[in-house]
């Protein structure tokens, strides 16, 4: 094992003369840095009843630790009666110094959880794994959910992961890692899964001395609060009954799920108990399979997603083992590889309403989208064995042909690094949903006051006056006496803002890949660019413009004399104008369409769109005329962004002609700067930490 940790530790060496990964290290520590130093101002600069809930209600003067009794009379105290004995005594400490060292401490435990983490890779590690992975766990685990919870409740959630972490892959023998998971069991009962895991991988010291420790545990506090035990583990059925109620959407287990479907009663428990009887069964088999494939970590994660599935309740801070789940590959070709590790962040980080949208038929999805990753990494998922040959070498994936263009100077690529291949489909609709999540967030959080974008609304108003352009009062009175214009451009305003650039996408996706990533690139940095205009520059378009006389033909009439208008903003942000979306959007869909589109009648009908959409935003009052130049301002500037970062859409072989001319079906993925580009400078023996 001293060989391979100098091997290691000499490829880590090496990977510090290339300038790039050692900058790109230092960022990546920096930006922990960053990140714990923010946890600790978000959870410390709150006023004392909102920071640490948990923590406060335990402990502080009037907690359920202090206070005579059951600790689960007042209903507040969520975990086992062991977890309360452990507690008990911090109650003498201050409470505020307490909730100082408390969240201190939480850090270190990530921190000390993402470095177990890391050294249970399993072999064989790349150079630059080996160099950079640490930063990136730690930074992975302080920006998940269930970390966040833990930070804002100052619950003890994180102990029992990195407890059983210790046991399996830091500590040496058989009795202690036992002890260690037994501890950890004590404090979540599901954790005892982890000793039918030590069973079924032959480690039956361990798994006997594992539930030893939990029986001796739970005995202990028998012993000392017999009351408070047998109202935890009998009258709460192991703590079903405890916090919140079992179908908030917090609780993501099968039996909150199934609560949440509309089961009641002895119909839903024995609907859990059969399917956590096979969650079990499947789960573990498979977590035994890959433990002696060598994926112990793997097999760790799968376990503690099987525990997930199966608790009574699993709430939002004790879901830390589906991020472990991110160490599995699952995928033979390139191209498909980072779908599953960009599900698992994504599902740990970002809130189910940013992911899918608000719509019947997705809700029950993503009311359980944390469930669902549980379940798929504990039964579905399937991940390659290291004996596969694809473990290390993907499929490679051939970049489609350059598609001829009749205008070469047009940007339409995405990257810096140039990939003309059909990007991932899962990964380009939970990109698209979390960009327009954030998108619409921003734009929300960028409202101000009314006499500041009214300001702008006269500023705005002067100006067309200036340039004889302030044509929106005619137009909008125009269309008002004409019902049927009306009607229509009321429902083109509504209606095709969004499906138009949607329905392009899809086509483009599917025919035209490669100019997919430019289309879907521009119209990204275009929006951002939007955003910022929103941000700097309020504007009340002219239906919100008090005096002018304007009429909303699309929202209706408006009270702007009511002193409560302003709340319109809860909603969306009304003052959102400058620049224009609905036309540079539409723009954008023309400019696609023109150089893309095969036939000249789709071309017309493509340039026909903008020119229906910037009538339509004027005459109902909602932009004004330089609202829609703000709009082609950012287009055009996402088409240059796009062309500096990605190059010309056409590529040019050396000798001047097109590549996709020379009868190549598609070029061979090919390893990008600074990548390793050989097997045997790729993998290098893992570290023999703990037993597998």
């Amino acid at each position: 094992m001293a060989d391979v940790e100098r091997s290691v530790r000499g490829d880590a060496a090496a990977e510090t003369k290339d300038p790039r990964a050692a900058t790109a290290r230092a960022v990546l520590w920096l930006l922990v840095g960053v990140l714990a130093i923010r946890q600790v101002a978000v959870v410390l600069r709150r006023p004392p009843g909102e920071r640490l809930i948990d923590l406060e209600t335990w402990t502080g003067a009037t907690g359920v630790l202090h206070i005579s009794g059951s600790l689960y009379d007042p209903g507040r105290f969520t975990g086992t009666p062991f977890a309360g004995l452990v507690l008990r005594p911090l109650t003498i400490s201050a409470q505020q110094a307490l909730g100082v060292v408390w969240t201190f401490g939480s850090l270190l435990l990530v921190v000390l959880l993402g470095f177990v983490a890391v050294r249970a890779l399993p072999a064989p590690v790349s150079r630059r794994t080996a160099f950079l992975a640490a930063p990136v766990a730690i930074t992975l685990l302080m920006v998940s959910l269930p970390v966040r919870t833990t930070l804002h409740l100052g619950q003890t959630s994180i102990l029992p992961v990195l407890l059983v972490l210790l046991a399996c892959f830091a500590v040496r023998g058989e009795r202690l890692p036992g002890v260690l998971t037994g501890v950890a069991a004590a404090l979540q009962p599901a954790v005892l899964l982890f000793a039918v895991l030590f069973w079924l991988t032959g480690r039956r010291r361990a798994a006997v001395s594992g539930g030893a420790t939990f029986a001796v545990c739970t005995a202990l506090a028998w012993a000392v609060m017999p009351g408070d035990s047998w109202a935890y583990w009998v009258h709460h059925v192991a703590g079903a009954g405890l916090g919140a109620s079992p179908d908030d959407l917090s609780n993501q287990s099968l039996h909150g799920a199934l609560l949440r479907f509309g089961l009641q009663g002895p119909l839903e428990i024995a609907l859990f108990l059969v399917l956590a009887a096979v969650v079990v069964l499947v789960g573990l088999r498979r977590a035994a399979r890959y433990a002696r494939d060598g994926q112990l970590l793997l097999a760790v994660a799968v376990t503690g997603c099987v525990a997930v599935a199966v608790s009574p309740t699993a709430w939002q801070h004790q879901l830390l083992w589906v991020l472990l789940a991110v160490v599995g590959r699952a995928g033979t070709k390139a191209s498909d590889r980072l779908v599953w590790p960009a599900v698992v962040v994504l599902v740990l980080t970002l809130p189910g309403k940013m992911l899918l949208p608000n719509v019947g038929v997705v809700l029950p999805v993503r009311d359980n989208v944390l469930l669902i990753a549980a379940l798929g990494a504990a039964c579905v998922v399937p991940f390659l064995s290291r004996t596969s040959p694809h473990w290390q070498r993907p499929v490679p994936t051939d970049y489609a042909k350059p598609v001829p263009a009749r205008y070469a100077w047009v940007p339409l690529v995405p990257l810096w690094r140039r990939v003309l291949s059909r990007p991932n489909l899962l990964l380009e609709l939970l990109l698209i949903r979390v960009v327009y999540s954030a998108y619409a967030k921003v734009r929300l959080a960028a409202a101000v006051g009314r006499p500041t974008a009214e300001a702008h609304g006269r500023q705005i108003h002067s100006a067309e006056q200036w340039l004889h352009i302030d044509i929106e009062h005619w137009a909008n009175h125009t269309v008002v006496a004409i019902p049927w214009l009306r009607d229509f451009f009321d429902y083109y305003y509504s209606t095709f803002h969004f499906i138009v650039p949607l329905t392009i996408l899809g086509v483009l996706y599917v025919r035209r890949p490669s100019d997919y990533r430019w289309a879907r690139s521009s119209i990204g940095f275009a929006t951002v660019l939007a955003l910022v205009g929103f941000w700097l520059y309020p504007l009340a378009p002219p239906r919100l413009m008090p005096g002018l006389g304007f009429i909303d033909t699309v929202h209706g009439a408006q009270d702007l004399d009511s002193p409560d208008f302003g709340a319109l903003t809860a909603m969306t942000n009304q003052y959102a104008a400058m620049p224009s979306l609905h036309f540079g959007w539409s723009l954008w869909c023309g400019v696609v369409i023109l150089l893309l589109a095969p036939r000249t009648w789709m071309k017309v009908l493509g340039l026909l769109h903008p020119l229906f959409t910037v009538s339509t935003i004027v005459a109902t009052g909602n932009h004004w005329v330089l609202d829609a130049v703000g709009g082609a301002t950012v287009v055009a500037m996402g088409f240059g962004l796009t062309y500096a970062l990605a190059g010309p859409r056409r590529l040019q072989a050396p000798g001047g002609g097109d590549p996709g001319d020379a009868g190549d079906p598609g070029v061979t993925e090919r390893p990008g700067p600074g990548e390793e580009t050989a097997a045997a400078r790729d993998a290098v023996p893992e570290p023999a930490v703990g037993r597998t």
